[in-house]
């Protein structure tokens, strides 16, 4: 069997991009079927039928790898959180922050790697800064249109964007480790978001 990015005979040879998407959709299998502690070059590497060197080549090692299944996190956050346009402006961010929740509960592994530091690193690089960066200025964006409309009180976008993040991301961790105590999560997770608008408003 000829691993995936080695010349195939008559075939020529895998493109650099494919093999760089085939090891970071392999890192997000063994992410989601084993946790973050399973995420290694060698396992890595061989989910996506690739020799371990194919991860230096096209990261640079672990580090590049994950930087790699940070900013796929991170995008997805964004798509997540980002207004859906036609409603109320208060009416997309509160369906900004439900989404959040919803996004946290379905990619549990991704929202330990992103916010919990589950794969040890260094530090963000730039590039997963960057892409960090753009899903919560889509937070911030929309706190903007909603001031802008008057519906909620004046201020700095970003600050109150942060207000309303670290309370919705408090929610949703405690959620995440079980810690909601109350018999509905869903119901009290809407009823904080809601005193929240109101004290913005």
């Amino acid at each position: 069997m000829t691993a995936r990015g080695a010349p195939v005979p008559g075939r020529g040879r895998t493109p650099s991009q494919d093999v760089s998407q085939a090891l970071v959709d392999a890192a997000e299998v063994v992410l989601v079927r084993d946790g973050p502690s399973a995420v290694t070059v060698r396992a890595v590497a061989a989910e996506a039928s690739v020799a371990p060197m194919g991860v230096y080549n096209h990261f640079g090692g672990k580090e590049g790898l994950v930087d790699a299944l940070l900013v796929r996190g991170f995008d997805g956050l964004r798509a997540a959180v980002a207004p859906r346009g036609g409603q109320d402006p208060l009416e997309e961010l509160r369906a900004s922050g439900i989404r959040y929740r919803e996004f946290a509960l379905a990619n549990p592994h991704h929202y330990a790697v992103m916010f919990e530091g589950a794969i040890p690193r260094e530090g963000d690089s730039p590039l997963v800064q960057e892409h960090a960066g753009a899903a919560f200025g889509e937070l911030v964006g929309i706190v903007q249109m909603t001031m802008t409309a008057g519906l909620i009180r004046p201020g700095e976008p970003q600050e109150l964007a942060q207000q309303i993040w670290s309370t919705v991301h408090g929610a949703v961790a405690l959620e995440l480790k079980g810690l909601i105590l109350t018999p509905d999560p869903v119901a009290t997770y809407r009823a904080l978001l809601d005193l929240v608008l109101r004290g913005l408003t």
